[in-house]
């Protein structure tokens, strides 16, 4: 990669940091404006994750009998507790990633104005997703207090998880926002990818039942995501102790914004032709 394709690249973490009150007060914005006009308000978007919750833990624990899960160290841990620890990073990533897909669609007026940085948009969605993550993480902090697992030091890599989340939205972000422009197509492949992922991913399921597929399934890097909230919850044990997992995830998600962004600087001087 020679220096002016490598400047471009670094161009947008700047341009993101320079605007970060802006995408700040958007994000919020943008929040608030979804669930304008309704009576309950932004208590919708609560009330879809902890329904789905409810109905999960019904079929599975009351119906099927699956009321617990064995995990690392031969801990047996509440089935519902590992379910939830499961679902709220993939909530955030499903919500963040539709959002973020739709940003240059939605704001279509703004990628129209030529002194506005369009870049700001698709973080601005992402970021918007945040909020009912922040409300999904108390729900699980309650649900582990309740089955007597007390918030601890480890616990706070619930930040550091979150943050790679994120991070890993965030990234491939830049490449859908950009490709649905010119392929509408592209919202209803992501639906179905979401659909196929999340059975992909060790959310329902125990990564350690998969026997020799274990190692296909932890390329996915919401793996990497799913398995660290649940060890901030019940497993104790700290990120930097899986460093090749590690590794792997911030190496694949650098990659991908890498992509991101260069096509995204590549495409964004047709986006308002398009559009």
């Amino acid at each position: 990669m020679n220096k002016k394709s490598n400047g471009k690249i670094m161009a947008l973490p700047a341009e993101l940091f320079e605007n970060r009150k802006l995408i700040w007060k958007l994000s919020k914005d943008d929040f608030k404006k979804r669930y304008a006009g309704s009576y309950m308000g932004i208590l919708w978007a609560m009330a879809q994750p902890v329904v789905t919750v409810v109905m999960y833990w019904l079929v599975f624990e009351k119906i099927f009998g699956n009321r617990s899960e064995m995990v690392a160290g031969n801990l047996e841990v509440p089935y519902v507790l590992y379910l939830t620890a499961g679902l709220v990073p993939w909530f955030f990533f499903s919500e963040g990633l539709n959002n973020g897909t739709i940003a240059l669609l939605e704001y279509n007026y703004l990628v129209k104005k030529i002194v506005f940085k369009i870049s700001i948009l698709p973080i601005i969605k992402v970021i918007g997703a945040i909020f009912i993550h922040v409300f999904f993480m108390g729900v699980l902090l309650l649900l582990s207090f309740a089955y007597g697992y007390y918030p601890t030091l480890y616990t706070l890599q619930l930040l550091y998880y979150s943050f790679c989340a994120f991070a890993l939205v965030l990234a491939i972000s830049y490449t859908t926002c950009a490709v649905v422009v010119f392929f509408r197509d592209l919202q209803q492949i992501i639906n179905i990818a979401l659909q196929i992922g999340m059975w992909a991913t060790p959310i329902m399921w125990n990564i350690d039942k998969a026997g020799k597929y274990g190692k296909f399934f932890e390329l996915n890097p919401v793996t990497y995501i799913v398995n660290g909230y649940r060890s901030a919850i019940f497993e104790k044990e700290w990120f930097f102790e899986q460093f090749a997992s590690m590794a792997y995830f911030w190496g694949v998600t650098i990659v991908l914004f890498v992509i991101g962004a260069a096509l995204f600087k590549r495409l964004k001087v047709h986006f308002a032709d398009v559009l």
